[in-house]
């Protein structure tokens, strides 16, 4: 099993970060990729710490995303903050969960987390369009 950092290697790294690109062009809001090795108790309390320490909280709308892995527990959340949330609820967010852990079974992970990079950054589009003076207020790298 890779351990986070190597869990993708450049080219699709590159591509990741690529995605989350094109996701923010038409929107205000923030997406981030974070890989670690291991969650140990539940993903979605883990997730809102590392969203938290990714000062992810801090964006002007409160319109941040986090795709969390966890790759030797082989645990995955998409959380959003309170801006977003609001919109979209909870069943948004376990969707594009279900659709990543049937996608990565099936060892498309690199294309299906392109994917759901893509559908967050729809749904941001639609209730946080870009605005004239938007400032990238969050790095697009990925977090380890």
């Amino acid at each position: 099993m890779p351990t986070a950092r190597n869990f993708f290697d450049q080219t699709e790294q590159h591509m990741l970060i690529e995605a989350i690109a094109q996701a923010e062009l038409e929107t205000s809001g923030e997406i981030r990729l974070h890989i670690e090795n291991f969650c140990f108790g539940n993903e979605i309390k883990r997730s809102e710490k590392v969203f938290t320490k990714l000062n992810m909280h801090k964006t002007k709308e409160r319109n941040g995303v986090l795709i969390y892995i966890a790759t030797f527990s082989k645990k995955i959340a998409v959380v959003g903050d309170e801006g977003i949330h609001q919109k979209l609820g909870n069943e948004f967010w376990q969707k594009l969960v279900n659709e990543l852990i049937k996608d990565f079974r099936e060892n498309r992970k690199a294309p299906a987390l392109a994917k759901c990079i893509l559908a967050c950054g729809e749904q941001l589009g639609k209730f946080f369009p870009i605005k004239s003076d938007d400032e990238n207020e969050l790095t697009n790298t990925i977090s380890f």
